[in-house]
C-alpha cells in the first residue's frame, strides 16, 4: 500500500486533525505530518512515523520548520527540534 494512502487513511479515522477540510483524498504529505505535530496526540505520531519511517519525518518537519511562514506552533517546534535532534 502507498504511504501517502496509508497517511491519508490514518487521517480518515481521525479527522478532526484536518478540520478544516473534508477532501481526504487530496492532502499533501505536508499537510498530513503538518496536522499530526500541531493536533495530534503521541499515539497519532507514532503511526506516522510507522508509515513515512523518522527520518522521513524529520525532513518534513524541517522544510515545514523553515518556511518563512510556518504553521508549527512554538512549542512544536521546539519538542519536535529536541525530539528529532536526539533520536533520529
Amino acid at each position: 500500500m502507498n504511504k501517502l494512502k496509508q497517511a491519508r487513511d490514518l487521517i480518515r479515522k481521525r479527522p478532526h486533525l484536518v478540520w478544516y477540510t473534508r477532501n481526504f483524498g487530496n492532502l499533501s504529505e505536508k499537510s498530513i505530518v503538518e496536522s499530526v505535530l500541531n493536533y495530534g496526540n503521541w499515539q497519532d505520531y507514532l503511526s506516522l512515523e510507522k508509515i513515512f519511517g523518522a527520518k522521513r519525518l524529520k525532513t518534513i518537519f524541517e522544510e515545514l520548520k523553515s518556511q518563512k511562514r510556518a504553521n508549527l506552533r512554538r512549542q512544536t517546534i521546539n519538542y519536535f527540534s529536541n525530539y528529532f535532534a536526539r533520536n533520529v
